[in-house]
């Protein structure tokens, strides 16, 4: 867990492998009692493009970018932002799971259909509503 030292509040590394880290946000309460656990925001921080297909090579090719991709359940995302490497990725990991668990980072434009009442949940442990 090397440089997740001062992770935002709700933040927590779910695993760490060499070319994938998953940050999960909350899991205490998405647990499929209170919200959904589909809607578990993940924050993705992979050394190349996350591939979203079975039996895909999860390897890195030498010199290939790290992609920071967060999720708010599997078909909704952010655009990745892209840094040349591991410690430069999870610097922007950080930074924009601090965003999100501030209320700063308007995830609500990444829905095409907004879902009301769970948002309004998300808003309430992001300190959005306040």
């Amino acid at each position: 867990m090397a440089g997740f030292d001062g992770l935002a509040a709700g933040w927590e590394v779910w695993s760490e492998e060499k070319g994938k880290i998953v940050l999960v946000y909350r899991p205490d309460v998405f647990d499929a009692g209170e919200l959904p656990a589909a809607c578990l925001p993940t924050i993705y921080l992979t050394r190349g493009r996350r591939q979203r297909r079975p039996g895909t090579d999860p390897r890195s090719r030498p010199g290939e970018q790290w992609y920071v991709s967060l999720f708010l359940e599997p078909d909704v995302e952010r655009d990745p932002e892209t840094r040349a490497d591991r410690a430069a990725a999870i610097t922007a990991a950080k930074h924009l799971a601090d965003r999100f668990a501030r209320g700063a980072l308007d995830y609500r434009s990444l829905y095409q259909v907004p879902r009301e009442d769970y948002l309004d949940r998300l808003d309430e442990l992001t300190g959005r509503s306040e």
